[in-house]
């Protein structure tokens, strides 16, 4: 068996001394591992660094084997990305969310996004903005979806400032007021897709509270895994 397709390396561990089984996420086939033979060379240890793009080709003689990788480069991130504590720690929190969906289950509309964070890889507040989007389609991914669209109260659909921490639907500002104590903040760049005004340090702090209650609630808590640790670091650094 044999497929080809781009892929955005999100990590690898040794194998042997000279072999290294290699995870990345592809555009079309999902997450999936395979052996990289001679992965430890000098030749393939640039390539095959956290963040990069390549060019894969899996083969194997059962669907259901590890099989092997024959990769070639395509585009280099990880140098700029490891210079910078954002970068570093987004590619590796991405990668962290990435591991909670099934291995080789399809999700091309989570590659495209990987691809643009990590190509804002550097920029604070862009940077921020994207993980927080990203988050919000692992959770959908998940099928924990958070209601956004309306608020669960009036059906209004403007000035949506609220989101209730037990259903994930959103509320209006003068609808949710009374119980703004109980409410998770929605910063509005969630909510105005069209808005080229990039969101203030406070709406990314609240974008990341949002997303970080409900992975915890719906999926770290029940998976019994603790939450990423560069995902805090990464917090910490678009805070600098």
């Amino acid at each position: 068996m044999q497929w080809q397709d781009d892929a955005i390396v999100l990590g690898g561990r040794r194998q042997g001394e000279a072999n290294v089984v290699l995870e990345v996420m592809t555009r079309e086939r999902g997450r999936c591992l395979g052996l990289v033979r001679g992965g430890r060379s000098a030749r393939h240890a640039a390539e095959l660094q956290p963040g990069n793009g390549i060019g894969v080709t899996w083969r194997a003689r059962l669907d259901e084997h590890l099989g092997t990788f024959a990769v070639e480069p395509a585009k280099s991130r990880a140098a700029d990305l490891m210079a910078s504590s954002i970068g570093l720690n987004a590619v590796q929190t991405l990668a962290a969310h990435l591991r909670l969906l099934a291995e080789r289950d399809p999700h091309p509309a989570l590659f495209t996004a990987l691809e643009t964070v990590l190509d804002h890889g550097v920029s604070p507040i862009e940077t921020g903005g994207l993980v927080i989007r990203f988050e919000l389609m692992i959770l959908e991914a998940l099928g924990f979806g958070l209601d956004l669209a309306a608020c669960a109260l009036t059906e209004a659909t403007s000035d949506l400032a609220y989101v209730s921490p037990r259903t994930g639907r959103a509320a209006s500002r003068a609808a949710g007021e009374p119980w703004a104590d109980r409410l998770l903040a929605l910063p509005p760049f969630l909510t105005d897709e069209r808005s080229h005004v990039p969101p203030a340090a406070e709406d990314i702090r609240a974008g990341f509270r949002l997303t970080g209650h409900f992975l915890a609630v719906n999926v770290w808590g029940p998976r019994g895994v603790e939450p990423p640790p560069t995902r805090d670091a990464l917090v910490a650094a678009l805070g600098r």
